[in-house]
This record gives structure tokens, C-alpha cells and sequence, in this order.
């Protein structure tokens, strides 16, 4: 759960008088989630954020099913996702159901012309390859390899990168974005035995506000289309923002692995959590350390959970003939398991360098057409002997 926030200026009471130095007012506006019961920030714009000049023409960019009803595993290799200059034209999506769709990404060039808003879904964006700024009106977050963003949904943002060599793996989602409630006190604080903790979490700083009229085009995502807004002045005109409601960062590198003396379950790798799906981080970690433990993970039935592996770096210890970029694709309803020979060959062994993001939805997702051509072919006759 993101901690309380303030930067740059703001009235000393709330929905008071806010005035210029020469006299006019500042702007407030809420920006809040579930109406007005989730978490919420309060932000100061030296112009109104409404003044809609133009609506330009819209466009679908929903999934394209190709799978509706899944019951195989798959495995896809992400890599062979074309590099794509333009951000938007350079998402794309691979699975999805109602709650949660996971894209692959490989822009080469900035956001310069346009900004880009989710009006509908929380983005967690996991930074693969490639280093950056992500700009919103709360300020600039810088990010690097290793990065989850969170960027909630309505957030209006560009992606400034600073080469042309980026790989993303992006998670939209239909429910609000939280650490998980495991790891929070009552008072939403994350507590010792967490994985991580506050101080780990990275926050925009606000820069100066554009002050800034014109034309400034918002494409805007939402029931599967993308609107194109033309607003009169620049939407990073903030002078000052206080709340909880703002994007963050958190790195990969940063979260400290549960172990034991047998082998632990998926939910201790859990780093971040929604209603309908959870998000996990695998990284490198020391086997367990029971005399007899297998370190290699047990067979294990998905009754109730689609589960993906998106894997990032290193030797995945249970799998075989698996590289980076590639994503994995477990239905619910079949077991699964390591992979011929890595059971027993985990055994004796020490530690794992492995790093990989897990998300396990609890609604069966779909298949793209996109993914289709992604597929590497017969991954689910690979645990034959």
C-alpha cells in the first residue's frame, strides 16, 4: 500500500483558496479510485485539467482471441516481439481475460508527440531491458533493467527512454494494484517479515509545472478502444500534489527471497496482489536446507489458477530449453511440474540465480492471435520422459 506524500505547494487546508502571486486561484483537483473510498491524491494545476479543445477519432485496440477456451500449455518466446518505434503501436498483448490483460513490448523511441492515459486499468510495467523517465503530472520517476511501475489507472504519462533498446512486460489490470495484505499491519504499514518494506519504494519528484497552452494530445485507453483528446494547455502543470493515489517504483533486485528448509510455495515469492490475480518475483535465492529437501519444486495441480512465467534472467532450475524473454503458460485444471531430470539434479545444489515474474490469474486466460505467432510449439508434450 503506497505511504502519504507532498510535494511542491498546496493550501494549508484542503478545498480552500489556493491564489497565484498575481492573485488568480490554482486549480485543485481529486484524483481518486473507487469512487471516493479508495486512495486519492489532491493535486494543485496552475490551468483547469478540463479544457477539452478537440475529440479526435478513436479506435479499437482490444485483444484479438485466438484461443477462447484454453486447456494447453504453451510456451511463447517473447523476443520475437518486433522492435516498434511508436510506444503504444509497440504494446502487444499476448493473453487476457476480464480482469487482467499481459502485453509484450519493445519500443525504440520516446513519447514525444502525445501522452498517454488508462482510463480504466492499473498498468504494473516490468522493466526488462532498457532505462528511462516515466513523466506524469505528479513528476518524473526515473527507472532502469529490473523495474516494476505502477502506475495507477487515470494517470496521464510519457515514457521517455534513453536508447532505443527496451524490452517491457506489461500487466493490465481491472482491479486496484496493492502490496499484499499478508504483509500490512492494520495501519497499512508493511510489516518486519516483508519482503521489502517503504523504504524501497521509489516516488515521483515534481519538477517545475508546465505552464503551457496549446495543443496537447491525450490518447486515452479505455473499453478497448483508444481516444485521441485535444487539450488547450500541458497536462504536467502541477505545482503541487499531496496523498496516496501516485505511480512508484519498485526493483526486482530489491526483494528479499523467503527460504526454508524444504521448499517453500509460489505465494512467498507474491509481490504485489489484486481481486482477481497476483504478481510474483523470483529471484536469486539459497535452496532449501533440510538434509533430504529437493530444491526443484513439486508437482503441483493448477485447480483454481492460470499461472504464467515471464522469465527475465539466469537458469531456471525446474525448466529445460528455456531462454530469456519467453513466457510459459499453465492452464488450470492440468499439473505440472519440473521438467524431466531437473528433480533429482536439483538435489545437493546450493542456491539459484534464477529471476522471473509470475502472475497467476484466477480466471482462465485467453490466447491472442498475437501469441499464436509467438508459440514455440509443443511445450506441453515437454514433461515426457
Amino acid at each position: 500500500m503506497p505511504f502519504y506524500q507532498k510535494q511542491g505547494q498546496f493550501p494549508h487546508k484542503r478545498h480552500t483558496q489556493f491564489r497565484k502571486e498575481n492573485g488568480s486561484l490554482f486549480h485543485e483537483e481529486l484524483f481518486g479510485t473507487i469512487g471516493f473510498d479508495g486512495m486519492s491524491s489532491l493535486l494543485y494545476h496552475v490551468h483547469p485539467p478540463t479544457m477539452v479543445k478537440e475529440v479526435g477519432a478513436s479506435k479499437s485496440i482490444a485483444p484479438k482471441i485466438a484461443v477462447d477456451k484454453n486447456m494447453k500449455a504453451y510456451r511463447f518466446k517473447g523476443f520475437d516481439v518486433k522492435p516498434t518505434e511508436d510506444y503504444l503501436e509497440s504494446r502487444v498483448p499476448v493473453l487476457t481475460n476480464k480482469d487482467c490483460t499481459i502485453s509484450l513490448a519493445a519500443p525504440t523511441s520516446t513519447m514525444s508527440t502525445y501522452f498517454y492515459k488508462n482510463a480504466q486499468n492499473d498498468e504494473v510495467v516490468f522493466v526488462h531491458e532498457g532505462s528511462g523517465t516515466l513523466k506524469t503530472q505528479f513528476g518524473d520517476l526515473d527507472f532502469s533493467e529490473g523495474d516494476y511501475l505502477v502506475i495507477p489507472r487515470g494517470m496521464i504519462q510519457q515514457f521517455k527512454f534513453n536508447d532505443s533498446k527496451n524490452r517491457l512486460l506489461i500487466i493490465e489490470s481491472g482491479h486496484p494494484i496493492y502490496t499484499p495484505k499478508r504483509y500490512r499491519n492494520w495501519f497499512g504499514q508493511l510489516l518486519e517479515h516483508s519482503p521489502y518494506c517503504e523504504r524501497d519504494l521509489r516516488t515521483p519528484k515534481l519538477t517545475q509545472a508546465k505552464d503551457e497552452t496549446g495543443d496537447f494530445t491525450i490518447k486515452v485507453k479505455k473499453e478497448g478502444m483508444l481516444h485521441s483528446y485535444i487539450y488547450a494547455t500541458h497536462p504536467f502543470d502541477v505545482v503541487g500534489w499531496d496523498g496516496f493515489n501516485y505511480p512508484y517504483a519498485f526493483s526486482i533486485h530489491d526483494f528479499e527471497p523467503i527460504t526454508g528448509r524444504v521448499h517453500q510455495p509460489p505465494p512467498v515469492h507474491q509481490t504485489f496482489e489484486t481481486k482477481a490475480f497476483v504478481i510474483c518475483s523470483f529471484v536469486p535465492r539459497l535452496y532449501d536446507y533440510h538434509p533430504q529437501s529437493i530444491p526443484a519444486p513439486y508437482n503441483h495441480s493448477n485447480i483454481d489458477s492460470d499461472e504464467v512465467l515471464y522469465y527475465v534472467d539466469g537458469d531456471f532450475m525446474s525448466r529445460n530449453n528455456i531462454g530469456r524473454g519467453q513466457i510459459t503458460l499453465h492452464p488450470s485444471g492440468i499439473p505440472h511440474g519440473p521438467h524431466p531430470g531437473t528433480y533429482e539434479a536439483s538435489i545437493g545444489k546450493k542456491e539459484t540465480l534464477e529471476l522471473a515474474v509470475m502472475v497467476d490469474t484466477f480466471a482462465p486466460l485467453k490466447i491472442t492471435e498475437q501469441a499464436l505467432s509467438l508459440d514455440a510449439g509443443d511445450y506441453h508434450k515437454s514433461w515426457i520422459e
